[in-house]
């Protein structure tokens, strides 16, 4: 083994285990547990590739930063680069390896070679070494070079990309690759990731170290997410004149879907502004035991954005923070919002991924783009926990494909090249129709879907609550005591007391339904009870089946996914959210003989 370098920085025996300047609760004098352990794997297998996929909010710049340092220090690597998806990440990188006793040059640049000596390492953009991949190369080539991969599901966003990582860091003494979300809506395969085939012939990437969401909460490393849905009947006009009218998590065509979408988030509406006021609502809530909480906007673009701010400054009487990624100043506004104690943050890409905002606590998915990587990074924003018991709100239309990511955000996911694009094999996290470079595409408004129609008019009815994948309300009007429930929900809970909350909650809808039906017996109404809509029939089973699922989780341990796959192979039929009524209830039998022969 190489002699130890007295003048490398010493690993770091106390280093918070996330930056800047937090830990999460009990965690601030040590490294977290998935922290240590994949760090020893790592020094006992010495590896050149490592892949470590960890959920957002893990901690994953501390694990790679003590590695670096435990690399210096043994003079394995002479030099550092780390690899970011954005400018500001750089920056966080660099500030974040101060921490570490580990000096990075965020301004490094491909065409200018060198930097001072002052620094043991340079940070860039994947874009920055697609430019230049050779220059990169003649660097990685003269130094023993640590290279840390951030976020690296990004070196195959466009084929260029991929092969300029490949070029300038083939030659490389050691690569540290790492991720939140290893999955990718196409088939470009991530450079230095191992793939491996499985019995349908596709390959399947294979992590060296995973950390999912569901083990980070359960060591309250990360918040747990309450997701609030918001429907609602929207009008448009199309290209061809016809005016439609349809609601919001209605079954439609992929079009009218999102027309309907577009239509919602359209800022002149009358949707938008109602689900602004109420997430406005839940975040004095949730600052009564967290001050400084604050609130993030996720726009399509950036005319909407400007425009949801105004909306929040004429409800708050405070003017937003706007973050718009052409602007110079966009890093240091972020930095600004988060070290400050304002409401409200509106952005569009810049803090989709990886930018680390601890006291956000409130959300608004208000995005056509419906991709599950872009919609696992925009919920990674919310989930860094810093204190036990805080958890994370956000607002999403009630979109089909939306509300299906929120209830499996517990399940693990590889990024699979060489399968069908469908969803017919019950995973709803298969390929895209769109590749992802679509999801993460120029700020720009769609001039062209913009052409297709014309919003009219908009409004919002409160739907339900997802949380740790099952439903809960009964829906309600803007202002009813049905959405003041859930919107008054404390902000400090535990997932077991979240949960027994949301239970009570849905228990006193679904009461106060009954007795809306049966009627004032004061009253001269027909004692007939009312015979439920078709819809109403689908959406009332579908929510028991998905509280089984959640209960028979709780019981066996095994993700909701997987439990809804069993059924599925078991039954056949469709995606819940797309069954009858009839393949729900057989679904809704059999779980039942399953609790039942469990018991037995």
């Amino acid at each position: 083994m190489p002699s130890v370098d007295s003048h490398a920085p010493a690993p770091p025996a106390v280093l918070p285990p996330a930056y800047p300047d937090r830990a999460a609760w009990g965690t601030a004098s040590k490294l977290r547990a998935w922290q240590a352990e994949a760090l020893q794997l790592y020094l006992d297998q010495q590896p050149k590739d490592f892949l470590a996929v960890a959920t957002p909010g893990a901690g994953k710049t501390t694990f790679a930063l003590t590695v670096a340092a435990e690399l210096l220090h043994r003079r394995v690597i002479e030099r550092i680069t780390v690899v970011t998806p954005t400018e500001h990440l750089k920056v966080q990188w660099a500030d974040a390896a101060d921490k570490a006793g580990i000096a990075i040059d965020p301004a490094f640049a491909g065409r200018r070679g060198r930097t001072n000596k002052d620094f043991q390492g340079v940070a860039v953009t994947y874009a920055g070494v697609a430019v230049n991949p050779l220059a990169f190369r003649v660097r990685t080539e003269k130094f023993r070079t640590l290279v840390i991969l951030d976020e690296v599901h990004h070196g195959g966003d466009a084929l260029s990309w991929g092969d300029g990582v490949r070029e300038a860091f083939d030659p490389a003494t050691r690569r540290l690759a790492l991720t939140g979300t290893p999955f990718r809506s196409d088939d470009n395969p991530i450079p230095f990731v191992t793939y491996e085939h499985g019995h349908d012939g596709a390959a399947r990437s294979k992590a060296d170290y995973t950390y999912g969401y569901g083990h980070a909460l359960r060591d309250h490393v990360v918040r747990p997410v309450i997701f609030m849905s918001y429907s609602g009947e929207m009008r448009w006009r199309t290209k061809a004149g016809d005016e439609v009218a349809a609601r919001l998590g209605e079954p439609l065509t992929k079009d009218l879907t999102a027309q309907a979408l577009r239509t919602a988030l359209d800022p002149t509406g009358e949707w938008m502004p109602a689900v602004l006021a109420a997430a406005d609502k839940r975040l004095t809530e949730v600052r009564r035991h967290m001050p400084d909480a604050g609130g993030l906007v996720i726009s399509g673009d950036q005319n909407t954005a400007r425009a949801y701010a105004k909306v929040l400054r004429e409800l708050t009487g405070q003017a937003p923070t706007v973050v718009l990624s052409d602007e110079k100043a966009a890093s240091k506004k972020i930095a600004a919002f988060s070290e400050g104690e304002q409401r409200w943050m509106v952005a569009v890409r810049m803090v989709s991924e990886g930018v680390d905002v601890p006291r956000l606590a409130v959300g608004v998915y208000a995005t056509p783009t419906s991709t599950p990587l872009f919609f696992a990074q925009a919920v990674g924003r919310f989930v860094r926990a810093r204190k036990r018991g805080e958890t994370a709100s956000v607002f999403v239309p009630s979109v089909t494909r939306l509300l299906s990511f929120a209830a499996e955000m517990e399940v693990e996911r590889d990024h699979v090249l060489g399968r069908k694009n469908s969803n017919e094999d019950g995973d709803i996290f298969a390929l895209e129709d769109d590749l992802l470079e679509k999801a993460n595409q120029a700020e720009g408004a769609s001039d062209d879907l913009e052409a297709k129609f014309e919003a009219l008019g908009s409004d919002a009815t409160f739907d339900r609550v997802v949380f740790d994948g099952g439903d809960y309300g009964t829906g309600g009007d803007i202002g009813s005591d049905e959405e003041l429930d859930f919107l008054g929900l404390p902000g400090l809970l535990e997932p077991d007391q979240v949960r027994e909350l949301l239970r009570k909650r849905q228990a006193k809808s679904l009461a106060a339904q009954k007795r809306s039906r049966r009627g004032d017996p004061s009253e001269d109404r027909d004692p007939t009870p009312k015979e439920l809509a078709t819809h109403e029939q689908v959406s009332l089973l579908r929510r028991e089946l998905n509280g089984l699922v959640a209960a028979w989780h709780h019981r066996t341990g095994q993700p909701h996914g997987v439990i809804h796959n069993d059924l599925r192979r078991k039954l056949g039929g469709p995606a819940a959210a797309h069954a009858s009524s009839t393949e729900l209830r057989d679904r809704i039998e059999l779980i039942r003989d399953w609790a039942t022969q469990r018991r037995a």
